[in-house]
C-alpha cells in the first residue's frame, strides 16, 4: 500500500483533489493540530464567559437571537445536525463523498472553525478507514452552505443514518464500530461547522471539472480523428493565425492538433489538386471553439482550487483576537459561477463533436460512403449513433441553463439570496457523461471513416488511436448490434486512453 498523500490545509493542489476522489488515501498535515486547538480554545473560553455567539450558544438562522443554556450546547449542536439532515434524492457516488469529506477536513483544519482535534481526527479516520457517509444529493440551495448534504455527513459521526463500510452500506453506527470507531459526542460550535460551508457543492463541481477535461482532450484526439477522415486540411491550424487572436487556449488547442496531425501520409495526399478551399465549420474552427472552452475550464479550476483550500463555513474564529465573527463565506456564488461556466464549456465540446460526426455520415460532405458502412441501404451504419449523439447534444444544451441567476428565500427570509450550487454542480456528472458518450460515437465514426482510406494512414498518434481502438472493436462491414461499440468507446474517452494511446500530451486545465 503506498503511503497517503499529505494534505496541507490551504495549499493542497487540484492534482491532489483528483487523487483523492479516485481512491487516493489522506492524511492531514501534523502541523495543523496547533491552530485547530487554539481554536477550539477559543470558543470554550467564550462559553465559560456566557457572552452571546452565534453558533456557540445561540439558535440558528431565524432562531439567532435565541439564548441557549450552557448545559444545552452539546444537545443544540446535535439538534442541527439532526434536524438538517433533510436531504432527499439518490446517494452521492462514493468517490465524491470521499472528496467531500477530504475538502471539509481540509477547511476546518485551518483553525478558524473551532472544532476540537478529537472532532477533526473522526473525520479523517473515517476517511481513511473507507466510512463514507451515504449523502442524499437533493436538499442544498447553495447557502447558508450545502446543510442538507453535509448534515448527513455529520449524522454518520454520530452514528445516526446509514453510511458505506468497504463498499457495505449498512447502519452509520455499524459502519463506524467495523472500523473501530466510535461516534463523537459534539461540543459548542462543532454541529454547526461540520454542516455549513460548500464542500458538497465543489466536491461536485471537481468532480465535474476533471470528467470534463477528460473528454475535452478525448475530443482533440478524435477531431484530429475527424478531419483525417474527411480528408480535411490542417492549415487552419497554423500557429501564424492563432497568434494573431492571441488567446492562450485557441493557440495551445492548435499546437495539439497539429501534433497529432504531424506526418500523416492521408493528409499528404491531398495537399495538392483539392478543389474544396474551405472546410466545415467543424473542423476549421476547432482550435477557436475548444480553445474558448480550455480557457474557460481554466478559468473555473482557479476558482474551484481557491475555493477547496478557503474555509467556508460560520461564525469563523480567529484566535490571534479571540474573536468568532459572522459573515457569509457559506454563501456558494463563486461555485455557481464555475459551475456553470463549466456546463458551457462542456456543452459545446459535446456539440462540436456531434457535428463533425454528422458530417461524417453524410456523403456529400464527407466524400464516404453514405453513413460509414459498405452497401449503404441493406445497412444502416452509424445512422443511429448520429442521432443518439444528436440526442444528448440537446439534453446537454437543456441542462446548461444557469444555475447561478435563480434563487428563492429560505429560512423565513432571513436567508433571503441563495446560490443554487448545488443544482450547477450536481448536473455535471450527467452532463460529462453524455459528452463522452457524444465523443465516443465521433471516435467510433471518424475511425470507420479512416478505414476506407487504406493503405494510406495517419499519423503515428493517431495511428496508435486507432489500433486502441480496434482492440475492443472491429471495423464495421455490416450491421450488427452496435450498443457494445458504444460502450467501448466512451470507455476509452472517460478513462484517458485514447490521450495515453497517442502518446502526446495535450492541453488540459493546468498545462
Amino acid at each position: 500500500m503506498t503511503d497517503p498523500i499529505t494534505l496541507q490545509p490551504g495549499e493542497v493542489p487540484l492534482s491532489t483533489w483528483r487523487a483523492v476522489l479516485g481512491g487516493a488515501q489522506a492524511a492531514l498535515d501534523p502541523a495543523h493540530a496547533a491552530a485547530v486547538r487554539r481554536s477550539a480554545e477559543v470558543v470554550d473560553a467564550i462559553v465559560a464567559r456566557g457572552t452571546p455567539v452565534y453558533g456557540v450558544n445561540t439558535g440558528f438562522g431565524k432562531l439567532a437571537s435565541v439564548r441557549i443554556d450552557a448545559g444545552d450546547l452539546s444537545t443544540l449542536q446535535r439538534n442541527i445536525v439532526l434536524s438538517h439532515a433533510a436531504g432527499v434524492g439518490e446517494a452521492l457516488p462514493l468517490p465524491v463523498v470521499r472528496l467531500m469529506l477530504a475538502l471539509k477536513l481540509a477547511s476546518l483544519a485551518q483553525g478558524a472553525s473551532g472544532v476540537r482535534p478529537a472532532t477533526l481526527a473522526l473525520l479523517e479516520a473515517m476517511l481513511q478507514r473507507d466510512v463514507l457517509p451515504v449523502v442524499p444529493v437533493q436538499g442544498s440551495v447553495g447557502a447558508s452552505g450545502d446543510l442538507a448534504p453535509l448534515s448527513h455527513m455529520a449524522a454518520a459521526m454520530l452514528g445516526v443514518g446509514e453510511a458505506f463500510h468497504a463498499g457495505v452500506r449498512m447502519p452509520a453506527t455499524d459502519a463506524l464500530r467495523h472500523a473501530g470507531l466510535a461516534p463523537v459526542e459534539l461540543g459548542a460550535k462543532e454541529g454547526l461547522a461540520l454542516l455549513n460551508g460548500t464542500q458538497f457543492s465543489t466536491a461536485c463541481a471537481l468532480a465535474g471539472l476533471f470528467a470534463i477535461e477528460d473528454v475535452f482532450q478525448a475530443a482533440l484526439v478524435t477531431g484530429a480523428l475527424s478531419t483525417e477522415a474527411a480528408r480535411g486540411s490542417d492549415t487552419p491550424f497554423d500557429p501564424r493565425i492563432h497568434a494573431l487572436r492571441r488567446h492562450r487556449g485557441q493557440i495551445e488547442v492548435a499546437a495539439g492538433l497539429r501534433a497529432l496531425l504531424q506526418g500523416s501520409s492521408i493528409r499528404a495526399s491531398h495537399l495538392e489538386n483539392d478543389d474544396r478551399v474551405q472546410d466545415p465549420y467543424c473542423l476549421r474552427c476547432q482550435p477557436q471553439v475548444m480553445g474558448a472552452a480550455l480557457d474557460l475550464m481554466r478559468q473555473a479550476a482557479h476558482t474551484l482550487h481557491d475555493e477547496a483550500n478557503g474555509v467556508s463555513d460560520n461564525p469563523l474564529v480567529f484566535t490571534d483576537t479571540g474573536e468568532v465573527l459572522s459573515g457569509g463565506n457559506f454563501h456558494a456564488e463563486p461555485v455557481a459561477f464555475a459551475a456553470d461556466m463549466l456546463a458551457m464549456a462542456v456543452c459545446e465540446i459535446g456539440a462540436l463533436s456531434e457535428r463533425r460526426t454528422a458530417m461524417l455520415v453524410d456523403p456529400a460532405l464527407s466524400g464516404l460512403p453514405a453513413f460509414l458502412v459498405p452497401r449503404p441501404g441493406l445497412n444502416s451504419g452509424f445512422m443511429i449513433p448520429q442521432v443518439t449523439a444528436a440526442a444528448l447534444v440537446s439534453e446537454n444544451k437543456q441542462r446548461a441553463y444557469p444555475a447561478s441567476v435563480d434563487s428563492i428565500p429560505t429560512s423565513a427570509n432571513q436567508e433571503d439570496h441563495v446560490s443554487m450550487a448545488a443544482h450547477g454542480a450536481r448536473r455535471l456528472h450527467r452532463m460529462a457523461e453524455n459528452a463522452a458518450h457524444v465523443v465516443g460515437i465521433e471516435l467510433l465514426a471518424a475511425v470507420q471513416g479512416c478505414d476506407f482510406h487504406a493503405p494510406l494512414r495517419s499519423s503515428d498518434a493517431l495511428e496508435a488511436v486507432r489500433a486502441r481502438l480496434r482492440r475492443d472493436v472491429p471495423t464495421m462491414d455490416e450491421d450488427r448490434y452496435i450498443h457494445p461499440d458504444l460502450q467501448a468507446a466512451t470507455s476509452l474517452v472517460r478513462g484517458g486512453a485514447l490521450v495515453a494511446a497517442s502518446g502526446l500530451a495535450l492541453p488540459g486545465i493546468v498545462s
